[in-house]
């Protein structure tokens, strides 16, 4: 039989058990998992790169990263004629970008391979693997995002400035309607310059426009505030010129090629991260003078704790978004899309039409053909008429009309068609106001009076040769007039022709006719071999018209002079 005091045992050991138990137990709250940093998610990366390359170095479906570390190089992107941020002198390269890059390359272990871009090839060298990544200035927009992958966060920001003489007066976009400002393609700030009515001069390089700003070509000049960084810094240029209007602010990002970029892109990402909280990318851009606000801001941001980790680059409350440069699509924008589709996939023929897949530039196309028919048809009448007139004054038998004439003649002879241009667009500039009407009644009458008075020359010496001949002798003046105008038929229609072939150039004192427009359009699209065949096809078609007209013109100047009496 137990006693009291063994029973009492038997209870009290196992509740000395259960109480060394649970003090073994935590049963504090549950602490956070403390968020992964940016640098070992970097290193985790690039272990897991480099472990794969025994194998995958010898696989072509592999990511970008891997094949960058086999070949122990990698090809990156630049331009060449950016001042502070990337330029080619000789053979040595400087700038924040080219900073930037070798501090990619040596995170990576890698040699850099430097390849000269330009704004119109930048990205689309990318998708041809001739480069691993694109560092140049690309502003990162919804556009864009269809084309390329943007590594974020952005390693710098600018907006665009308009930049002018000191006393040129301009406040705001309305002073820039109808004036000519000069860009380079593919800048998507230039969709916003002619939605607000300016007329674009294209440019292939940044550096063009300081020259064209200098030497009068361009009154105005549109581009990346940063791009003026060295010029403003230069007390002759800073005291000539001055920002008229800045707008479009925009990240700039990194880029990669949309398809197998997964690590290379996330990499990047936690690279521009690193680079940012420990200042490194503000002190490239001191070393390179060029403004840092954005730069220190950025700064800020990848220091507070909850940017400062792996998953900071996809957190929405640390990154910026791209600028949203999305412009209203045509109703049948998704029919177009899938013809350029089709095309590229059936038979191999890629082409774009952006012309016809966005409102604005749907518009700006409908404009053009319109304005380049009214110029074609006053071209026309114009040289006509002025080829009657003077071939009349030319083939008169007074010398006080002729000789005048012949004077007013040679000078028009001795005119470049684009001076004639200017002349008349600086004539209707005084006389009126400065407007797309103006310009393309300047641009009628500066080919109507070159080409006609050709004409009307080759009408004189028609009216002469009839004058000599027996046949002639007993005709009124009339008469001999109408069968010189037959007789030099085919001479007007040569020149009636180049009259028509003579209208694009028009465009260069900023008449809107089709190829302003076209220009215009490709200014942001970057697409321009199929718009400027769209331009040769519209002209053959008109000069087949025009062949058409002169045809029954011939037929028309026979009869009348049949019908002329003695």
């Amino acid at each position: 039989m137990p006693t009291p005091r063994s029973g009492v045992a038997s209870v009290v050991g196992p509740l000395i058990w259960l109480v060394i138990v649970l003090a073994a137990i935590d049963t504090s709250p549950a602490r956070a998992e403390e968020p992964e940093p940016p640098d070992g998610a970097l290193t985790q990366i690039l272990d897991g790169v480099h472990a794969e390359m025994p194998v995958g170095c010898s696989k072509s479906d592999v990511d970008r990263l891997l094949r960058v570390l086999c070949a122990g190089h990698i090809r990156i992107g630049v331009r060449s004629d950016y001042p502070q941020f990337a330029e080619l002198d000789g053979t040595h390269w400087r700038g924040y970008e080219i900073d930037l890059a070798r501090a990619i390359a040596r995170r990576l272990g890698v040699d850099v391979d430097f390849v000269a871009v330009t704004p119109v090839n930048r990205i689309a060298l990318i998708g041809v693997d001739r480069i691993d990544l694109a560092i140049a200035s690309i502003g990162d927009n919804t556009q864009r995002d269809e084309q390329a992958r943007f590594v974020r966060p952005h390693y710098y920001e600018s907006e665009t400035i308009l930049v002018g003489a000191r006393d040129l007066p301009l406040s705001s976009w309305q002073g820039a309607e109808g004036k000519t400002i000069c860009v380079t393609v593919g800048n998507g700030s230039n969709a916003e310059l002619w939605s607000h009515g300016a007329r674009l001069m294209l440019f292939g390089e940044p550096s063009q426009l300081l020259d064209g700003l200098r030497d009068g070509t361009c009154s105005m000049v549109a581009q990346d505030n940063s791009f003026f960084a060295g010029s403003f810094a230069q007390p002759d240029f800073a005291g000539s010129y001055a920002a008229k209007l800045s707008f479009a602010p925009v990240p700039w990002g990194m880029v990669v090629a949309l398809d197998d970029t997964k690590d290379l892109a996330h990499a990047l990402a936690l690279m521009t991260q690193i680079f940012h909280r420990d200042g490194v990318l503000l002190q490239m851009a001191k070393a390179n003078r060029i403004a840092v606000g954005f730069l220190e801001q950025q700064e800020t941001v990848w220091r507070r704790p909850d940017c400062n980790t792996a998953r900071g680059s996809n957190d929405p409350a640390c990154i910026l978004p791209p600028l949203n440069a999305e412009l209203q699509p045509t109703a049948f924008a998704d029919r177009v899309s899938a013809v350029e589709t089709w095309l590229a996939t059936a038979i191999g023929l890629k082409i774009s039409l952006p012309m016809l897949e966005t409102a604005a530039a749907w518009a700006r196309l409908q404009s053009g053909i319109m304005n380049s028919l009214i110029l074609v048809a006053g071209a026309l009448s114009g040289t006509l008429a002025v080829a009657l007139v003077f071939g009349a004054l030319l083939g008169s038998r007074t010398k006080v009309v002729q000789w005048p004439m012949r004077m007013l003649l040679i000078a028009l002879q001795s005119t470049p068609p684009v001076m004639a241009l200017v002349i008349a667009a600086t004539i209707a500039d005084v006389v009126g106001h400065y407007s797309s009407t103006t310009l393309i009644v300047a641009a009628i009458a500066a080919l109507g009076l070159i080409n006609g008075a050709n004409a009307g020359q080759a009408i004189s010496e028609a009216i002469m040769t009839h004058r000599v001949e027996p046949i002639s002798r007993n005709l009124s003046e009339l008469a001999i007039f109408t069968r010189g105008v037959e007789r030099a038929a085919k001479q007007i229609e040569a020149f009636l022709i180049n009259a028509v072939k003579g209208t694009p150039i028009a465009s260069f004192i900023g008449t809107p006719e089709l190829l302003n427009a076209l220009t215009d359009i490709s200014s942001f699209s970057s697409e321009r071999a199929t718009t400027y065949w769209l331009l040769l096809v519209f002209y053959i078609v008109i000069i087949m018209l025009v062949v058409w007209l002169c045809a029954g013109l011939r037929w028309f100047f026979h009869r009348l002079s049949m019908s002329m009496p003695a």
